[in-house]
């Protein structure tokens, strides 16, 4: 097994994607529980689980990168219509409508990371969803200091929007032929009316 300080070269990046993308996909069709290396290598094409032993120290460390990357890729595409937004109150509406977008178009990475978290229920490994609610929580607090927003709990409304959103991902996830615009406008209006300083 490689040392995790070695530098990868762009062989191994590619591995290291190509055994997570592997891993989403048994996780998808398999479940948490039945998820292992050796269906992991047999999904990726790899000749042994040993392909995957160099790159992850095991299952909990695969998991953990499977997790990072998709925080990574929907910060990436949520991030980009958040900061395009100059007012708190647009910004906190486009992570809705943008979150909305990102479940519509990677179910199955929204399946797998819900199944990760059910699966490590109990187990201390939330730090990318810690992280974003706590930026979502500082965004709230940001929009009530510039009179955006009523006065309310920002750790409580951020993880009663985080849980909102986390329903309609498995709704869509079940259901992809659902329309999300629908979804889409109902949680961006609850979400406004539940927050504005003047709801009317």
């Amino acid at each position: 097994m490689r040392a995790n300080d070695e530098p990868r070269s762009f062989t191994e990046q590619g591995r290291r994607a190509q055994i997570v993308r592997a891993a989403i996909d048994v996780i998808v069709e398999r479940g948490y529980p039945s998820t292992s290396f050796g269906r992991i290598a047999e999904r990726a094409g790899l000749s042994s689980t040993g392909m995957i032993s160099y790159h992850f120290r095991g299952k909990d460390d695969l998991m953990d990168q499977v997790v990072t990357d998709i925080y990574a890729e929907a910060a990436e595409l949520v991030g980009g219509r958040i900061d395009a937004e100059q007012t708190a109150r647009g910004q906190l509406l486009a992570f809705v409508e943008a979150s909305v977008a990102y479940y519509r178009t990677h179910h199955r990475h929204v399946r797998a990371l819900t199944e990760i978290t059910l699966g490590r229920r109990g187990d201390d490994r939330s730090g990318p969803r810690d992280r974003e609610l706590a930026d979502l929580a500082e965004l709230l607090r940001a929009g009530q200091r510039t009179g955006e927003f009523r006065d309310f709990d920002p750790d409580v409304m951020a993880v009663t929007v985080r849980h909102a959103l986390d329903g309609v991902a498995l709704r869509l996830g079940e259901d992809i032929d659902r329309d999300p615009e629908t979804w889409s406008r109902e949680l961006v209006t609850t979400v406004d009316r539940a927050t504005r300083e003047d709801p009317t």
